[in-house]
């Protein structure tokens, strides 16, 4: 699918991108400078087009977390912590949506209906945000080259990190939640 054009109501949502994801305790990220540089043109693209940032941070609770709040980590990339966002969103779990302020009330009332959607991580944060996101009746677009994640174990399985980024692409796209597109798609569609 080729995303065509974005309307005037449509905001850019970046998600946690944070330097506690360079801790090694992550394990290796798929090309996190990729995500990084994808993310700073979806901002440029953005502020061009005089539309509207909504920056996210992960505010841990786990002590043992590089992101909890009192912990250097819990800082934003130095590029992302330059950009003047219309509204920061702090958060203790996965979605955007469970964050302070709330981000639907936020959205709602500038008529904001098509969310653009990247950040840290795909599987988590980023996929989470999207899937509520059309649950709550928002087009939601995800770059999926503006995103990226960490290996993953659970339940006696392991995955790398490309899988858990495909993995994601197929449940948001196959499931009707977003659509998965590039950074140069969202770019040429403002």
């Amino acid at each position: 699918m080729t995303l065509r054009e974005l309307p005037r109501a449509s905001a850019l949502v970046v998600i946690d991108m944070q330097q506690g994801f360079t801790d090694p305790s992550w394990g290796e990220p798929a090309d996190l400078d990729g995500c990084r540089a994808h993310v700073n043109d979806l901002v440029a693209a953005f502020t061009n087009a005089g539309l509207p940032i909504v920056i996210v941070r992960h505010d841990s609770d786990k002590p043992s977390s590089p992101l909890r709040r009192d912990a250097p980590g819990n800082a934003f990339f130095d590029d992302i912590a330059a950009v003047d966002p219309a509204v920061l969103i702090t958060k203790s779990v996965n979605s955007a949506f469970l964050g302070d302020p709330d981000l639907d009330d936020w959205l709602r009332s500038r008529g904001i209906d098509t969310l653009v959607v990247c950040g840290i991580q795909t599987n988590m944060c980023v996929e989470t945000t999207a899937r509520m996101g059309g649950n709550l009746g928002y087009r939601v677009v995800v770059p999926l080259d503006a995103t990226t994640t960490f290996p993953l174990a659970g339940a006696g399985r392991a995955a790398d990190a490309e899988t858990l980024i495909t993995a994601t692409a197929i449940n948001l796209a196959g499931g009707g939640f977003a659509e998965v597109v590039t950074t140069a798609e969202v770019a040429g569609a403002l």
